[in-house]
């Protein structure tokens, strides 16, 4: 598969593939130990020289980042087959003991095998010889702290890292990241970048060279300072490292710093102490030398920030404890609330059989107003304002049990017990006296004007539309009506006395205005003169 890792140009989706190829190590390890397992089979049953030189090469590629002691006593071995066979392959096997020797930190050893071959070497391995002597170099110069050697050991690895160039076949890999590493010396970081990027688009996630571009990438990025860059294709050549399990890297310490840097320390720990596991487990001693210096400073901050955790949590747990103590003390507080809001339960239950005594007074005093309203018929005025009267002491009274029922409930409510507080809250008493007064309103209405109704039906154009619901006596419209027909036509009012909002008043009254009969604006003064001739 190749390039799935170019789908996203986000760091935080290569830093969320990059920590799941971390969790993933078990899988990409027993991988690894199947194919060394069958190399050494092939070891095993090879019957000659030049067969074993090829496995023992092929157990060298798979151990030199992965297990650097493993892979020295198989470049040995390999080296002990060549020298039946050509030169080239002698000369290759000596080239690869030289590149395990230094990955080893045996730098004056590498060099020495290095120097027995020169003279001998053929042009078609003289590209990778001179790369692998300039890694020698390299190797010394980020060694050493002394900056005469230093300057030395650079000169040294850009004179044969540019020998390199000269052999290796131009359409390489190799040949394009020693170019790439001398135009970044000649700061044409983003020249680097164009001739490098398209080499990495080609090469497959199974090459380990892949990680190696995407590294001196990422350095051209670091170079021209945009750090987003740098830490994406950090990212990508560290994953690259994880799934190849190469031991042996650099990519992963580098993000590590970076994201120190940034204050993800936790982050940063984690991925110095993998940087250090791989390394002492590869035995690469450069490796360990460069993160050893690193690994103290993250190490400390890690170790800061755990305390400010700590530090945290130990207020946290004296905030719960305070917290726990206070809600002891609202507990005790809500216990005797208990208590009063037991005693507040049996006088609202005193409070309501007082209402319906009074209820009861109420119905008696409505027999009596319709008696006398029958017999002050012929005196309409004194009729309809003792009505009016009558609804707005009834209102009045309902209004009454609705602030003493929220008086309760504000009782209930500074107490919190949930139980009492449902109760309180019903509304079951008022809707029912609500619904008694509206009857016993109805009632006393349809008494006083018998034809209200059908004379109301009789000056709209769509009677049917007026609907009273079975078992009663006028619909919402019609109540709404009754109240003008009453004398009370402010729109707050009849609001107030039906419990509906202004709003709703307004509309029932348009709505019944616009099915009038005749002139829309006379429609209500025709209400008020229902039941005049029949008076």
């Amino acid at each position: 598969m190749v390039n799935s890792v170019l789908a996203q140009d986000n760091f935080e989706y290569y830093k969320s593939k990059l920590d799941l190829s971390l969790s993933k190590t078990g899988l990409y390890l027993q991988n690894k130990d199947r194919s060394i397992s069958h190399f050494k089979k092939q070891v095993r049953e090879a019957s000659t020289s030049s067969e074993r030189y090829v496995w023992y090469k092929k157990l060298y590629d798979e151990y030199k980042s992965f297990q650097s002691d493993s892979a020295f006593v198989y470049a040995k071995q390999s080296l002990q087959s060549a020298r039946s066979l050509t030169k080239s392959d002698i000369h290759n096997a000596q080239i690869d003991l030289a590149a395990i020797l230094t990955t080893l930190g045996n730098y004056d050893q590498a060099l020495e095998t290095l120097a027995s071959i020169e003279a001998e070497l053929q042009p078609d391995i003289k590209g990778v010889f001179y790369w692998t002597k300039q890694n020698v170099y390299n190797g010394l110069a980020n060694y050493t702290n002394d900056i005469d050697l230093k300057k030395k050991y650079v000169a040294a690895s850009n004179a044969n890292r540019d020998q390199a160039i000269a052999f290796l076949a131009p359409n390489s890999s190799l040949y394009y990241i020693a170019l790439s590493g001398k135009l970044i010396a000649q700061k044409e970081y983003k020249q680097a970048y164009e001739i490098l990027y398209p080499v990495f688009k080609k090469t497959p996630t199974s090459d380990p060279d892949r990680a190696v571009i995407a590294y001196i990438l990422s350095e051209t990025f670091r170079l021209r300072k945009s750090r987003h860059e740098e830490k994406k294709w950090l990212a990508i050549s560290a994953i690259s490292d994880l799934e190849l399990v190469k031991k042996e890297n650099i990519s992963l310490r580098k993000l590590a710093i970076l994201l120190h840097e940034e204050g993800e320390i936790e982050t940063a720990y984690e991925y110095t102490k993998r940087s250090l596991d791989d390394a002492v487990f590869c035995n690469s001693k450069l490796r360990t030398y460069e993160i050893s210096k690193m690994l103290p400073i993250i190490n400390e901050s890690y170790e800061a920030k755990n305390k400010s955790n700590q530090s945290q949590l130990i207020v946290f747990l004296i905030s719960v404890s305070v917290l726990s103590l206070f809600l002891i003390g609202v507990l005790i507080l809500l216990f005797k609330q208990m208590k009063k809001l037991a005693r507040a339960q049996k006088n609202v239950e005193l409070a309501n059989n007082q209402l319906s005594k009074l209820n009861q007074q109420l119905q008696g005093f409505n027999s009596k107003l319709n008696q006398t309203n029958l017999e002050l018929a012929e005196t309409s005025l004194l009729k309809e304002i003792y009505i009016g009267r009558y609804m707005d002491q009834c209102s009045i009274y309902i209004r009454k049990m609705e602030e003493y029922s929220q008086k309760l409930k504000v009782m209930a409510t500074a107490g919190k017990v949930n139980d009492l507080i449902s109760t309180v809250k019903s509304k079951a008493f008022i809707d029912k006296e609500l619904k008694e007064f509206y009857q016993q309103f109805d009632l006393t209405f349809t008494e006083l004007y018998p034809t209200f109704v059908y004379e109301f039906k009789a000056l709209i154009n769509d009677p049917d539309s007026i609907i009273v619901k079975k078992g009663e006596l006028l619909s919402p419209e019609l109540r709404i009506f009754a109240l003008i027909r009453l004398g009370i036509k402010d729109s707050a009012k009849i609001a107030d006395f039906l419990r509906y909002s202004p709003s709703t008043i307004y509309n029932y009254r348009s709505q019944i205005k616009n099915k009038a009969k005749g002139i829309r604006e006379e429609f209500e003064m025709k209400v008020m003169r229902i039941g005049t001739k029949s008076e």
